[in-house]
């Protein structure tokens, strides 16, 4: 299995390039986010754009973005219905217009979507993971925001989980307890923190969540980023 570049954006935005050469960017925030490392001008051509709900911190660059790379946009049915509205081209959304909803998985240019529950609040639809599986057979998941649920330990179980995606801020997601914990219940190969650092009311490092790791789940290789790094796993 060939390596996936993983470039952070900080809070909880991501981009995911395949060794194909196609990129997936989940829930990439620019504009009003303390931490991104740069403006939305800095990302180029993007072949898909996940979304796991409509909070603004989220999906506040949704369009924009849309229109500037070119991306399809994967979200649930009112999401993207939302973003049809808006002015997103029907082309540029999953099936029309009509997005998936949870459990469904859709598979496009190689890649398969499947998209998972989480427990947080939103107010269009309800708030998503996401399964990735690329060409080149890696599988990430991003959890979006949550907090733990028992089904984790189903996710990892139906797809193995090269690397995890888990929010540590509490507040609005998991704590750094719960999601060493999640990532336990997931058997992930590995597990990039996000969701913290971002706001004053969030947890400000990772370094509970590393000490917790060690504890809970020292098989997991952890690998924490400065927004605007890239990592290949």
């Amino acid at each position: 299995m060939a390596s996936v570049k993983i470039r952070w954006f900080g809070h909880s935005g991501f981009s995911l390039q395949d060794p194909s050469g196609k990129t997936v960017l989940v829930d990439p925030w620019f504009q009003g986010n303390p931490s991104a490392p740069s403006g939305p001008e800095g990302i180029g051509k993007a072949d898909f754009l996940l979304l796991t709900h409509d909070h603004f911190d989220h999906a506040a660059d949704a369009v924009l973005l849309a229109k500037q790379t070119g991306a399809l946009v994967v979200g649930i049915f009112e999401l993207v219905g939302d973003l049809k509205a808006k002015g997103v081209p029907e082309s540029q959304l999953l099936h029309g217009g009509v997005g998936m909803n949870v459990g469904g998985t859709v598979v496009l240019d190689g890649f398969s979507f499947t998209m998972t529950e989480a427990r947080h609040s939103c107010s269009l639809g309800s708030p998503v993971g996401y399964v990735i599986r690329t060409p080149s057979g890696a599988t990430v998941y991003h959890s979006g925001d949550t907090g733990i649920f028992a089904g984790m330990s189903l996710i990892g179980e139906l797809y193995p989980v090269d690397v995890a995606l888990l929010p540590i801020g509490s507040v609005f997601t998991m704590d750094y307890r719960q999601a060493a914990k999640a990532a336990a219940l997931l058997q992930a190969k590995a597990v990039v923190p996000m969701h913290f650092g971002t706001f004053p009311i969030l947890e400000p490092t990772a370094d509970r969540f590393v000490a917790e790791m060690k504890k809970v789940a020292p098989g997991i290789r952890v690998v924490v980023l400065k927004p605007g790094e890239e990592v290949a796993l």
